[in-house]
C-alpha cells in the first residue's frame, strides 16, 4: 500500500513539472512574432504566439482610392495567414504536452 503512495507522490512532482513547462512555453508563444503576408508582401501583418496583432503594414503602392475592396482583401487575406502560422505554431510548441495523454481536444 505504501509503494503506491510513493508512485502518486512521483506522478504529481512529474505533472507539477510539465505545468511548469507549459506555462513557460505559453510565456513564449506571447514572444514569438509571426508574420503573414498577402500581393507578394504588399500588406503584412504581425501577430503574438497568443494571435494578438501588434503590426500591420501597407505598402504605399498598393493603396488605391478607386479599389479599397483589393486592399481589405489583402489585408484580410495576410490577417488569416498570420493566425493560420500563429495557430500552426502554438499546435507545435503546446502539442509536445499532450502526446501520450488521453485529454480532449481543444484543451489550448
Amino acid at each position: 500500500m505504501m509503494r503506491g503512495m510513493g508512485n502518486m507522490q512521483n506522478m504529481m512532482k512529474q505533472m507539477q513539472k510539465m505545468q511548469k513547462k507549459m506555462e513557460e512555453a505559453q510565456v513564449q508563444l506571447g514572444e514569438e512574432k509571426i508574420e503573414g503576408t498577402a500581393g507578394g508582401g504588399m500588406v503584412t501583418v504581425v501577430v503574438t504566439g497568443h494571435k494578438e496583432i501588434v503590426d500591420v503594414q501597407i505598402k504605399p503602392e498598393v493603396v488605391d482610392p478607386d479599389d479599397v475592396e483589393m486592399l481589405q482583401d489583402l489585408v484580410l487575406a495576410a490577417t488569416n495567414d498570420a493566425l493560420k502560422k500563429a495557430e500552426e505554431l502554438t499546435n507545435k510548441t503546446m502539442g509536445q504536452f499532450t502526446k501520450g495523454m488521453n485529454l480532449p481536444g481543444g484543451m489550448f
